[in-house]
Protein backbone atom coordinates (compact mmCIF):
# COMPACT_ATOMS: atom_id res chain seq x y z
CA UNK A 1 0.00 0.00 0.00
CA UNK A 2 3.55 2.45 0.32
CA UNK A 3 2.65 2.98 -3.19
CA UNK A 4 -0.96 4.84 -3.26
CA UNK A 5 -0.75 7.66 -0.42
CA UNK A 6 -4.01 8.99 0.67
CA UNK A 7 -4.20 12.82 0.53
CA UNK A 8 -6.77 14.70 3.16
CA UNK A 9 -7.99 17.71 2.59
CA UNK A 10 -11.04 20.02 2.71
CA UNK A 11 -13.40 20.48 0.15
CA UNK A 12 -13.93 21.58 -2.54
CA UNK A 13 -11.93 18.50 -3.96
CA UNK A 14 -12.23 20.35 -7.66
CA UNK A 15 -8.60 21.12 -9.13
CA UNK A 16 -7.17 23.20 -12.18
CA UNK A 17 -3.79 22.76 -14.11
CA UNK A 18 -4.12 26.47 -14.05
CA UNK A 19 -1.96 27.96 -11.49
CA UNK A 20 -0.55 31.65 -10.19
CA UNK A 21 2.22 31.05 -12.23
CA UNK A 22 0.30 30.43 -15.26
CA UNK A 23 -1.85 33.31 -14.99
CA UNK A 24 1.35 35.53 -14.42
CA UNK A 25 3.49 34.17 -17.53
CA UNK A 26 0.08 34.53 -19.77
CA UNK A 27 0.21 38.74 -18.20
CA UNK A 28 4.31 39.04 -18.93
CA UNK A 29 3.58 37.13 -23.14
CA UNK A 30 0.93 39.90 -22.95
CA UNK A 31 2.82 42.81 -22.13
CA UNK A 32 5.78 42.07 -24.51
CA UNK A 33 3.82 43.77 -27.15
CA UNK A 34 4.25 47.03 -25.75
CA UNK A 35 7.58 46.27 -24.00
CA UNK A 36 9.07 45.99 -28.10
CA UNK A 37 7.18 49.40 -28.47
CA UNK A 38 8.48 50.92 -25.40
CA UNK A 39 12.30 50.09 -26.51
CA UNK A 40 11.15 51.21 -30.13
CA UNK A 41 9.99 54.44 -29.17
CA UNK A 42 12.02 55.42 -26.30
CA UNK A 43 15.54 53.41 -27.08
CA UNK A 44 17.50 50.59 -24.98
CA UNK A 45 17.14 51.92 -21.72
CA UNK A 46 13.46 51.05 -21.38
CA UNK A 47 14.46 47.39 -21.74
CA UNK A 48 17.48 47.88 -19.15
CA UNK A 49 14.91 49.74 -16.51
CA UNK A 50 12.68 46.80 -16.90
CA UNK A 51 15.41 44.45 -16.11
CA UNK A 52 16.98 46.31 -13.07
CA UNK A 53 13.24 46.80 -11.68
CA UNK A 54 12.32 42.93 -12.38
CA UNK A 55 15.50 41.59 -10.66
CA UNK A 56 15.21 44.33 -7.57
CA UNK A 57 11.44 43.10 -7.07
CA UNK A 58 12.61 39.58 -6.90
CA UNK A 59 15.29 40.54 -4.22
CA UNK A 60 13.25 42.62 -2.27
CA UNK A 61 10.38 39.47 -1.72
CA UNK A 62 13.27 37.14 -1.43
CA UNK A 63 15.13 39.21 1.31
CA UNK A 64 11.91 39.94 3.06
CA UNK A 65 10.37 36.39 3.23
CA UNK A 66 13.97 35.04 4.00
CA UNK A 67 13.93 37.59 6.74
CA UNK A 68 10.65 36.48 8.14
CA UNK A 69 11.04 33.49 7.78
CA UNK A 70 8.18 32.48 4.96
CA UNK A 71 8.17 30.60 2.18
CA UNK A 72 9.71 32.33 -0.66
CA UNK A 73 7.11 32.66 -3.60
CA UNK A 74 9.56 33.64 -6.18
CA UNK A 75 8.86 31.07 -8.72
CA UNK A 76 5.27 32.77 -9.09
CA UNK A 77 6.50 35.33 -11.30
CA UNK A 78 4.21 38.11 -9.51
CA UNK A 79 7.32 40.27 -8.40
CA UNK A 80 8.30 40.19 -12.18
CA UNK A 81 4.77 41.59 -12.86
CA UNK A 82 5.09 44.48 -10.61
CA UNK A 83 8.48 45.20 -12.14
CA UNK A 84 7.42 45.35 -14.95
CA UNK A 85 4.21 47.31 -14.89
CA UNK A 86 6.49 49.90 -12.58
CA UNK A 87 8.28 50.90 -15.31
CA UNK A 88 5.94 51.05 -17.42
CA UNK A 89 3.91 54.18 -15.75
CA UNK A 90 7.37 55.92 -15.48
CA UNK A 91 9.02 57.66 -17.93
CA UNK A 92 12.07 56.67 -19.31
CA UNK A 93 14.61 59.20 -17.83
CA UNK A 94 13.56 58.49 -14.34
CA UNK A 95 16.98 57.47 -12.70
CA UNK A 96 17.64 53.31 -11.74
CA UNK A 97 18.34 54.32 -8.08
CA UNK A 98 14.83 55.93 -8.14
CA UNK A 99 13.05 52.84 -9.71
CA UNK A 100 14.44 50.47 -6.71
CA UNK A 101 12.79 52.54 -4.17
CA UNK A 102 9.62 52.55 -5.93
CA UNK A 103 10.07 48.57 -6.19
CA UNK A 104 11.05 48.75 -2.24
CA UNK A 105 7.64 50.59 -1.23
CA UNK A 106 5.58 47.91 -4.17
CA UNK A 107 7.33 44.89 -3.02
CA UNK A 108 7.74 45.41 0.73
CA UNK A 109 5.56 48.09 1.93
CA UNK A 110 2.39 47.26 -0.06
CA UNK A 111 2.13 43.81 -1.09
CA UNK A 112 4.49 41.95 1.65
CA UNK A 113 3.59 43.73 5.08
CA UNK A 114 0.22 43.10 4.22
CA UNK A 115 0.56 39.41 4.06
CA UNK A 116 1.78 38.67 0.47
CA UNK A 117 0.22 37.80 -2.37
CA UNK A 118 -3.53 37.28 -1.94
CA UNK A 119 -3.79 39.73 0.48
CA UNK A 120 -2.76 43.37 -0.42
CA UNK A 121 -5.64 45.60 -0.72
CA UNK A 122 -3.48 48.00 -3.50
CA UNK A 123 -2.09 47.29 -6.85
CA UNK A 124 2.08 47.32 -5.75
CA UNK A 125 2.68 49.04 -9.09
CA UNK A 126 0.53 51.53 -9.09
CA UNK A 127 1.12 52.35 -5.28
CA UNK A 128 4.84 52.09 -6.44
CA UNK A 129 4.12 54.93 -8.88
CA UNK A 130 2.06 57.09 -6.52
CA UNK A 131 4.56 56.66 -3.95
CA UNK A 132 7.60 58.11 -6.64
CA UNK A 133 5.08 60.60 -8.17
CA UNK A 134 4.43 61.87 -4.17
CA UNK A 135 8.30 62.07 -3.61
CA UNK A 136 9.97 62.67 -6.98
CA UNK A 137 7.39 65.04 -8.94
CA UNK A 138 9.64 66.31 -11.49
CA UNK A 139 11.53 63.38 -12.25
CA UNK A 140 7.90 61.56 -12.67
CA UNK A 141 6.77 64.35 -15.29
CA UNK A 142 9.90 64.64 -17.31
CA UNK A 143 8.69 63.22 -20.81
CA UNK A 144 10.82 61.99 -23.77
CA UNK A 145 9.68 62.52 -27.40
CA UNK A 146 10.37 60.16 -29.62
CA UNK A 147 13.60 60.24 -31.60
CA UNK A 148 16.87 58.41 -32.25
CA UNK A 149 18.91 60.35 -29.51
CA UNK A 150 16.66 57.96 -27.35
CA UNK A 151 19.20 55.14 -28.91
CA UNK A 152 22.42 57.19 -27.43
CA UNK A 153 22.64 55.53 -24.41
CA UNK A 154 21.92 53.21 -21.89
CA UNK A 155 22.94 54.03 -18.58
CA UNK A 156 21.89 58.07 -18.99
CA UNK A 157 19.30 59.64 -20.99
CA UNK A 158 20.34 62.91 -20.20
CA UNK A 159 20.89 63.26 -24.49
CA UNK A 160 16.85 62.56 -24.76
CA UNK A 161 14.50 64.93 -26.18
CA UNK A 162 11.97 65.81 -24.00
CA UNK A 163 8.60 67.49 -24.08
CA UNK A 164 4.95 67.50 -23.52
CA UNK A 165 2.71 64.83 -23.68
CA UNK A 166 -1.19 65.18 -25.70
CA UNK A 167 -2.41 64.94 -22.31
CA UNK A 168 -0.53 67.83 -20.64
CA UNK A 169 -1.07 70.07 -23.69
CA UNK A 170 -4.39 69.04 -23.96
CA UNK A 171 -4.42 70.12 -19.88
CA UNK A 172 -3.60 73.22 -20.60
CA UNK A 173 -6.81 74.16 -21.81
CA UNK A 174 -6.38 76.98 -24.57
CA UNK A 175 -7.45 77.09 -28.09
CA UNK A 176 -3.86 77.60 -29.68
CA UNK A 177 -2.30 74.97 -27.46
CA UNK A 178 -5.30 72.47 -28.31
CA UNK A 179 -4.68 73.25 -32.08
CA UNK A 180 -0.84 72.56 -31.48
CA UNK A 181 -1.32 69.54 -30.07
CA UNK A 182 -3.09 68.05 -33.41
CA UNK A 183 -0.83 69.12 -35.37
CA UNK A 184 1.82 67.61 -33.55
CA UNK A 185 0.40 63.98 -32.57
CA UNK A 186 -1.95 62.78 -35.20
CA UNK A 187 -3.82 60.12 -34.37
CA UNK A 188 -2.05 57.92 -35.96
CA UNK A 189 0.80 58.41 -33.75
CA UNK A 190 -1.27 58.03 -30.57
CA UNK A 191 -2.44 54.93 -31.50
CA UNK A 192 0.63 53.43 -32.78
CA UNK A 193 2.88 54.82 -30.05
CA UNK A 194 4.82 57.80 -31.65
CA UNK A 195 4.79 59.99 -28.78
CA UNK A 196 5.82 60.89 -25.59
CA UNK A 197 4.82 59.81 -22.46
CA UNK A 198 5.49 56.77 -19.99
CA UNK A 199 7.61 54.01 -21.42
CA UNK A 200 4.79 50.97 -21.40
CA UNK A 201 2.02 53.51 -21.70
CA UNK A 202 2.12 55.19 -25.25
CA UNK A 203 1.06 52.66 -27.44
CA UNK A 204 -2.38 51.75 -27.92
CA UNK A 205 -2.67 48.91 -30.33
CA UNK A 206 0.14 47.11 -28.32
CA UNK A 207 -1.71 47.11 -24.99
CA UNK A 208 -4.89 46.49 -26.90
CA UNK A 209 -3.02 43.33 -28.82
CA UNK A 210 -1.98 42.71 -25.13
CA UNK A 211 -5.11 42.78 -23.58
CA UNK A 212 -7.16 40.65 -26.19
CA UNK A 213 -4.74 37.65 -25.86
CA UNK A 214 -5.82 38.10 -21.92
CA UNK A 215 -9.37 37.43 -22.34
CA UNK A 216 -9.04 35.32 -25.25
CA UNK A 217 -6.80 32.86 -22.73
CA UNK A 218 -9.55 33.69 -19.87
CA UNK A 219 -6.86 35.17 -18.05
CA UNK A 220 -9.22 38.47 -17.25
CA UNK A 221 -12.53 39.20 -17.54
CA UNK A 222 -13.81 41.69 -20.23
CA UNK A 223 -16.20 43.78 -17.77
CA UNK A 224 -13.84 45.87 -15.85
CA UNK A 225 -11.64 47.32 -19.32
CA UNK A 226 -14.69 47.50 -21.00
CA UNK A 227 -16.96 49.16 -18.23
CA UNK A 228 -13.61 51.23 -17.61
CA UNK A 229 -13.25 52.51 -21.36
CA UNK A 230 -16.54 53.13 -22.48
CA UNK A 231 -17.15 55.48 -19.39
CA UNK A 232 -14.58 57.35 -20.03
CA UNK A 233 -15.12 57.55 -23.92
CA UNK A 234 -19.04 58.55 -23.06
CA UNK A 235 -18.16 61.39 -20.60
CA UNK A 236 -15.18 63.13 -22.51
CA UNK A 237 -17.58 62.46 -25.73
CA UNK A 238 -20.86 64.44 -24.23
CA UNK A 239 -18.23 67.03 -21.99
CA UNK A 240 -15.90 67.43 -24.50
CA UNK A 241 -13.41 70.01 -24.04
CA UNK A 242 -12.50 70.09 -27.61
CA UNK A 243 -11.89 73.48 -28.37
CA UNK A 244 -14.26 75.32 -30.99
CA UNK A 245 -14.38 74.21 -34.46
CA UNK A 246 -12.49 70.57 -33.45
CA UNK A 247 -14.78 67.39 -33.93
CA UNK A 248 -15.48 66.20 -30.70
CA UNK A 249 -15.59 62.37 -31.84
CA UNK A 250 -11.92 62.82 -32.40
CA UNK A 251 -11.22 64.63 -29.18
CA UNK A 252 -12.89 61.74 -27.37
CA UNK A 253 -10.21 59.29 -29.01
CA UNK A 254 -7.32 61.45 -28.05
CA UNK A 255 -8.81 60.90 -24.83
CA UNK A 256 -8.74 57.21 -24.92
CA UNK A 257 -5.67 57.11 -26.86
CA UNK A 258 -3.46 59.31 -24.68
CA UNK A 259 -2.12 58.55 -21.37
CA UNK A 260 -2.78 55.18 -19.37
CA UNK A 261 -6.09 54.62 -20.30
CA UNK A 262 -5.10 50.68 -21.91
CA UNK A 263 -2.64 50.12 -19.95
CA UNK A 264 -5.13 50.41 -16.93
CA UNK A 265 -7.56 48.99 -17.90
CA UNK A 266 -6.30 45.63 -19.15
CA UNK A 267 -3.20 45.09 -17.36
CA UNK A 268 -3.89 46.67 -13.39
CA UNK A 269 -7.85 47.85 -12.94
CA UNK A 270 -8.29 43.64 -13.31
CA UNK A 271 -5.69 42.25 -10.64
CA UNK A 272 -7.49 39.40 -9.42
CA UNK A 273 -6.45 40.53 -5.61
CA UNK A 274 -7.51 43.96 -5.88
CA UNK A 275 -10.63 43.95 -8.03
CA UNK A 276 -14.41 43.08 -7.14
CA UNK A 277 -15.16 39.07 -7.14
CA UNK A 278 -18.82 39.60 -8.70
CA UNK A 279 -19.55 40.25 -12.13
CA UNK A 280 -22.29 43.46 -11.08
CA UNK A 281 -18.84 44.17 -9.08
CA UNK A 282 -16.69 44.63 -12.02
CA UNK A 283 -18.76 46.86 -14.30
CA UNK A 284 -19.47 49.36 -10.80
CA UNK A 285 -15.34 49.16 -10.60
CA UNK A 286 -15.05 50.11 -13.78
CA UNK A 287 -17.38 52.97 -14.07
CA UNK A 288 -16.08 54.16 -11.14
CA UNK A 289 -12.68 53.90 -12.07
CA UNK A 290 -13.93 55.82 -15.52
CA UNK A 291 -15.85 58.14 -13.85
CA UNK A 292 -12.93 59.34 -11.56
CA UNK A 293 -9.93 59.58 -14.71
CA UNK A 294 -12.31 62.31 -16.32
CA UNK A 295 -12.78 63.85 -13.13
CA UNK A 296 -9.17 64.11 -12.04
CA UNK A 297 -8.45 64.99 -16.01
CA UNK A 298 -10.80 68.15 -15.78
CA UNK A 299 -10.85 69.27 -12.65
CA UNK A 300 -7.65 68.02 -10.92
CA UNK A 301 -4.15 69.31 -10.71
CA UNK A 302 -2.49 66.78 -13.12
CA UNK A 303 -3.36 65.81 -16.50
CA UNK A 304 -3.99 62.22 -16.11
CA UNK A 305 -5.75 60.13 -13.79
CA UNK A 306 -6.02 56.49 -14.51
CA UNK A 307 -3.23 55.45 -11.79
CA UNK A 308 -5.01 57.17 -8.91
CA UNK A 309 -8.57 56.13 -10.13
CA UNK A 310 -7.70 52.50 -9.72
CA UNK A 311 -6.14 52.87 -6.19
CA UNK A 312 -9.14 54.43 -5.18
CA UNK A 313 -11.75 51.89 -6.36
CA UNK A 314 -9.16 49.25 -4.59
CA UNK A 315 -10.01 51.01 -1.35
CA UNK A 316 -13.89 50.78 -2.48
CA UNK A 317 -13.21 46.86 -3.43
CA UNK A 318 -14.51 46.00 -0.17
CA UNK A 319 -17.72 47.76 0.05
CA UNK A 320 -18.78 47.05 -3.54
CA UNK A 321 -18.39 43.11 -2.69
CA UNK A 322 -20.29 43.43 0.45
CA UNK A 323 -23.10 44.66 -1.62
CA UNK A 324 -22.96 42.53 -4.90
CA UNK A 325 -22.72 39.18 -3.35
CA UNK A 326 -25.18 37.32 -4.87
CA UNK A 327 -27.90 35.60 -2.24
CA UNK A 328 -27.37 32.36 -1.34
CA UNK A 329 -29.66 29.56 -2.81
CA UNK A 330 -32.88 28.76 -0.37
CA UNK A 331 -32.07 31.24 2.38
CA UNK A 332 -35.37 33.09 2.97
CA UNK A 333 -35.77 36.82 4.47
CA UNK A 334 -37.13 35.56 7.42
CA UNK A 335 -34.49 33.79 7.72
CA UNK A 336 -31.86 36.39 6.70
CA UNK A 337 -33.79 38.19 9.54
CA UNK A 338 -33.25 36.17 11.91
CA UNK A 339 -29.84 35.68 11.47
CA UNK A 340 -28.90 39.29 11.82
CA UNK A 341 -31.21 39.69 15.01
CA UNK A 342 -29.03 36.59 16.38
CA UNK A 343 -25.73 38.16 15.45
CA UNK A 344 -27.20 41.55 17.32
CA UNK A 345 -27.81 39.75 20.44
CA UNK A 346 -24.83 38.02 20.75
CA UNK A 347 -23.18 41.18 20.04
CA UNK A 348 -24.92 42.94 23.57
CA UNK A 349 -24.22 39.72 25.01
CA UNK A 350 -20.19 40.24 24.47
CA UNK A 351 -21.10 43.96 25.64
CA UNK A 352 -22.36 43.48 28.66
CA UNK A 353 -20.12 40.62 29.45
CA UNK A 354 -17.53 42.97 29.03
CA UNK A 355 -18.81 45.74 31.28
CA UNK A 356 -19.12 43.35 34.22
Amino acid sequence: MEQYKLSVASSPHASSPVGTKNLMRDVLIALIPAMVMGVWVFGPRALTMTLVSVVFCEIFEWGYCKLMHKPIPISDLSAAITGVLLVFVCPVTLPYWMIIIGDFFAIVIVKQLFGGLGTNFLNPALAGRAFLMLSYPVPMTTWVLPGKENWASIGSAADAVTGATPLSIDYMKSAEDAGAAISQFSMGDMFIGNIGGCVGEVSAIALLIGGIYLIAKKVIRIRIPAAYILTVAVLTLIFSRAPEGANVFEWMLREIFAGGLFLGAFFMATDYVTSPNTPKGEIIFGIGAGLLVVFIRYFGGYPEGVCYSILVMNICVWLIDKYTLPKRFGVTAEMRKAEKEKAKAAKKAAKEGAEA
